[in-house]
């Protein structure tokens, strides 16, 4: 089994990089990419972890997108090699998350919620705070019963608490990860909330803009939806990658490390022909990976 989508402490996953990597171990998965949100700062314990469990960890990363509707995500899979490019769009994300933490947080206040920032830092070291990890503040707080009624009640967009998100261009994600010598894979396609008279322009064009695969096979999508997908990409040009999403069982239950839409098993169908060779280089020496 492999799996090309999975989150850690990092970024808003449930375990830490080592054991995630632990998990997949006990779940038989031999290679693993980890895709954090806009960070790679969970690489380096992940391939340390890789080597100690015999798994092959595939250096990764999960851009968010600017995009008029839906949500816009790319994969860099393999990005062994952080470019400057990468660089500036990573340290603009760390600028903009703050600010828009910091603004939460003033909506929070106004409403009588005492959370700090200082309190996020200390609960959450090492990771990228996101709205996930108010939604947790907020149910241990026991202002909500759960995360999800964090997001359905404040956080979600439109409720009172939500701050518009600032994305990445997707040019400029595209050549980032390239730069960084990964493979730009558009995730989770159906979030991008397109009908399917308009998707197959929309992905055309990201195909022509450098994209070079997508995630046809997606837990958060119907297996009908997926396999028109698949089809769909392959007409177009991309590879077809599959992933489970994996967050954790406390974070996103219906999610299962190693599976995707349907309950089905990742195997080796996807490691094909294109995409085995670039991400099984030797050479995964995550060079530059500081920034």
């Amino acid at each position: 089994m492999i799996d090309l989508h999975s989150h850690t402490t990092a970024s808003d996953g449930q375990y830490s990089p080592t054991e995630l990597v632990k998990k997949a171990s006990e779940h038989n998965i031999k290679l693993l990419a980890i895709t954090d949100h806009d960070t790679i700062n969970g690489l380096e314990e992940a391939k340390n972890a890789g080597e100690q469990y015999g798994i092959k960890i595939i250096p990764g990363i999960e851009i968010n997108i600017t995009a008029p509707r839906g949500e816009f995500h790319l994969l860099g899979l393999g990005i062994t090699d952080i470019s400057p490019s990468m660089k500036e769009i990573l340290n603009n994300v760390i600028k903009t998350r703050h600010q828009r933490n910091e603004e939460m947080i003033q909506k929070m206040k106004e409403a009588g919620v005492s959370i700090t920032y200082e309190e996020m830092l200390d609960r959450f070291p090492n990771t990228m705070i996101g709205r996930p990890h108010f939604a947790a503040i907020l149910q241990e707080k026991k202002i909500v019963k759960n995360r999800q009624q964090a997001f359905d009640l404040y956080l979600a967009k439109g409720r009172p608490w939500y701050i518009e998100r600032i994305g990445t261009n997707l040019d400029e994600a595209i050549i980032a990860i390239k730069e960084s010598k990964g493979l730009p894979v558009i995730a989770h396609p159906m979030s991008l909330y397109l009908s399917w008279g308009k998707l197959p322009e929309m992905l055309e064009k990201f195909y022509e803009q450098g994209a070079c695969g997508i995630e046809a096979f997606h837990p958060g999508a119907r297996v009908t939806e997926c396999l028109r997908l698949e089809e769909l990409g392959r007409k177009i040009g991309f590879f077809i990658t599959a992933g489970s999403d994996f967050h954790g069982e406390k974070i996103r239950p219906d999610r299962r490390l190693g599976h995707t839409c349907g309950g089905k098993k990742i195997d080796n169908k996807f490691w094909n022909e294109e995409l085995g060779p670039i991400l099984s280089k030797e050479n995964n020496s995550f060079n530059n990976i500081n920034i």
